[in-house]
């Protein structure tokens, strides 16, 4: 899967652009604060429907506009498909080979993306809603199913905190009827958490390699997932589903109390465990980046796995973060496998030997112009 063309339209700091890129390595090249960002994060808008850098769309929309427009030709095992974006103050649109979308859970996946930026490397250390999102962001992209039952899992626990703010300001009283809510939250519970417990064994499986290699086989990674549900009761669906049960059962009172669900996956966490110990309490810094990089590097894999397709990686300044040798795992990993867009204030040594041919734009305050497109070494 490729990016063969962008287009943008009162994006950002981008009035119009029309852009072909290469199926390799495209570097936007220039000053910070010049519009390189912006642009992945159009990629990644095309892909997800939404930012990675904002809840809002409207920050989307250029200052002295009322509208903007995403919209990009992908290359993909089964021929071309267009896409496209529209912002407005009513909201967004999207088509998809020239057919609007009624729902976007049918749009999100059909092209998709891996980000890398500097924030990234605290993905390990970083607070527990930040590897929440990572779980669903990633997943939803493998598997529309998974992001069926997420979305439906978000909006059960939003009617049941609801409902819960009620009781706790007794506007109501009816506790049968919570416990219809507690049922219904905790079947999509079960399956959500089943399905995350799948991908992250798979996960683990082709992250704990790349981890090994960097290391030089002195560490192990293990990425574990964590919860307020013990190992015997999360050992199959059925099983978390009684478990929850119970357990919100034993917490009506303090739920209600509180106005809020105590329990379940939108509190679960993950844990990167390297030689037996919690990298993000015990490890260094080193050790925190070298197992964010190698998870990293395994959605690569993954993603083409659960898809039969390569995502298109997206890295975001992140080159003048690392050192030499997990640079060096980073470019040998992209090379002659994924499209990148590489974004970067200047290149490394490193990167000039290892990119083959990367087409080159050199980014100045929202304009774009292709600079080279040379052999890298």
């Amino acid at each position: 899967m490729w990016l063969k063309n962008l287009e943008l339209q009162n994006f950002r700091n981008y009035q119009a652009v029309n852009v072909d890129f290469t199926p390799g390595v495209n570097i936007f090249l220039g000053p910070n604060a010049q519009g390189k960002t912006n642009l992945l994060e159009a990629i990644y808008v095309l892909a997800l429907t939404r930012s990675h850098r904002t809840s809002n769309d409207k920050d989307l929309i250029a200052w002295d506009s009322k509208t903007a427009k995403v919209s990009g030709q992908i290359e993909r095992r089964v021929g071309e498909l267009p896409l496209e974006l529209s912002f407005s103050a009513k909201g967004k649109k999207a088509r998809m080979n020239h057919l609007d979308q009624a729902r976007l859970a049918n749009y999100v996946g059909q092209m998709n993306v891996i980000l890398f930026a500097p924030e990234d490397l605290a993905l390990v250390k970083g607070a527990p809603a930040l590897r929440r999102n990572f779980i669903d962001r990633e997943f939803s992209q493998m598997s529309p199913k998974y992001l069926y039952i997420a979305n439906q899992y978000r909006a059960s626990l939003k009617q049941r905190n609801q409902y819960l703010k009620q009781l706790q300001s007794k506007k109501v009283s009816d506790l049968l009827f919570l416990e219809v809510l507690t049922e219904q939250l905790s079947a999509f519970a079960a399956e959500l958490i089943t399905r995350r417990l799948v991908f992250i064994e798979r996960l683990t499986q082709a992250a704990a390699p790349i981890h090994g290699a960097i290391t030089q086989e002195t560490e192990v990674l293990k990425i574990e997932y964590t919860s307020q549900l013990t190992t015997a009761e999360l050992a199959d669906q059925a099983s978390i589903q009684v478990a929850l049960l119970k357990r919100y059962e034993k917490l009506t009172e303090r739920e209600i109390f509180m106005g809020t669900t105590l329990l379940g996956p939108h509190r679960d966490d993950l844990k990167f465990i390297v030689n037996g110990r919690d990298v993000a309490e015990f490890g260094s810094q080193g050790q925190q980046r070298t197992a964010a990089l190698a998870l990293k590097l395994a959605e690569i894999d993954l993603m083409k796995a659960e898809t039969g397709e390569y995502p298109i990686l997206l890295l975001d300044d992140v080159l003048s973060e690392l050192d030499t040798v997990r640079q060096t795992h980073l470019l040998m990993a992209m090379q002659d496998k994924v499209q990148t867009f590489l974004t970067t204030p200047s290149l490394s040594d490193v990167a000039r030997q290892l990119i083959k041919e990367p087409k080159v734009f050199k980014v100045q305050a929202g304009t774009l112009n292709v600079i080279e497109q040379e052999n890298g070494g």
